[in-house]
């Protein structure tokens, strides 16, 4: 038996950090599906902050969805991508007092998805990003092995008017990450951080991460910092 774990022994600390990690990781488990949609005018209104989740097909969206949530099929992963044609909403928090919706809209970028269903979409998440009233942050999935594309870049100036007065936060999660070297990993960071350099402002809320699903890296942070989006009064008061 260790000496932490003797009969006796005083308890080990936990860091401010861990315990905040541990409370976002257990509200992010509370996920549960809302209901799903093909067209903005069919998503309810609320007043709860929403954050959505954005990203070409190939960038592992759902598998992130489903690693921060902890649960195995709760973002539907189509075995053709950009097949999923559907904005799905996820609420958290207590079942009768949920205080965060998740939305998870389809992946774009897929080659063999027909030009016109390319061009409805891209219009539907143009119109979401830009005048969605209850959007409060997007969480942007890359595959840091090709970087920022057209696309990407085209959604960015999407809710760019948003970010960059602070109205919309975004956080940029590298995906895949395990599959970097830590060279590699520091140099999709720094071209991520260069590319979103434009949306800096005073006002603005914009991070980058690296995250693997497989080997869990950056789970913590990113669930830590979705709660501190959802509950900025609780970040506030522990900050005092």
């Amino acid at each position: 038996m260790s000496d932490t774990q003797r009969s006796g022994a005083p308890p080990t600390p936990v860091s401010p950090a861990a315990s905040a990690g541990k409370t976002a990781l257990a509200w992010a488990h509370t996920a549960r599906f809302l209901t799903t949609a093909s067209r903005l005018d069919q998503l309810p209104p609320h007043e709860l902050p929403e954050i959505a989740f954005v990203g070409r097909s190939n960038a592992g969206k759902s598998t992130a969805i489903n690693t921060l949530t902890q649960q195995r099929q709760l973002a539907f992963a189509s075995k053709t991508p950009g097949r999923t044609q559907h904005i799905n909403l996820f609420e958290l928090g207590p079942k009768s007092a949920a205080d965060t919706v998740f939305a998870d809209l389809p992946g774009y970028g897929y080659a063999a998805v027909e030009r016109a269903a390319k061009l409805r979409w891209q219009e539907v998440m143009a119109e979401y990003l830009a005048v969605r009233r209850s959007l409060s942050g997007v969480v942007l999935l890359v595959d840091p092995r090709h970087g920022l594309k057209d696309l990407d870049r085209q959604l960015l100036q999407f809710v760019a008017p948003r970010v960059t007065t602070g109205q919309v936060k975004l956080l940029v999660v590298l995906t895949k990450a395990d599959k970097l070297n830590r060279k590699e990993g520091n140099e999709a960071l720094r071209e991520a951080q260069a590319a979103l350099a434009e949306f800096v402002t005073d006002e603005s809320d914009i991070g980058v991460t690296l995250f693997s699903a497989l080997k869990k890296t950056g789970l913590e942070d990113v669930a830590t910092t979705l709660y501190d989006w959802s509950h900025p009064q609780a970040t506030s008061d522990g900050a005092a």
